[in-house]
């Protein structure tokens, strides 16, 4: 067995035929795990914010004594302009031209 085989599909994909923001999320994490810095980036170029983001909260339940909320939101406002601005420039500039 591959870690591939225990890879979520998306619903939206699998469903409606349209990607989500967080289509190919998990493939980039398996290339940075491979090393593929690069690959993992073009592929879903939010991939380090969103490792970075696991890695604190992660870490919020550890060390407990530091408040890590404002942190978490800012991470999450960041994250999701990136899967935003990335989402609509593979659907509506890259498949258009």
């Amino acid at each position: 067995m591959k870690i591939e085989d225990f890879m979520l599909t998306c619903p939206s994909k699998k469903f409606l035929g349209v990607e989500c923001l967080g289509c190919g999320a998990q493939r980039a994490i398996m290339l940075v795990f491979e090393g593929k810095f690069s690959e993992a980036f073009h592929l879903y170029p939010a991939v380090y914010t969103v490792l970075l983001f696991f890695f604190t909260l992660g870490l919020s339940f550890v060390d407990q004594k530091r408040k890590y909320g404002r942190m978490l939101m800012i991470m999450v406002v960041v994250n999701l302009i990136i899967m935003i601005i990335s989402y609509y420039y593979k659907h509506f500039y890259i498949h258009s031209h």
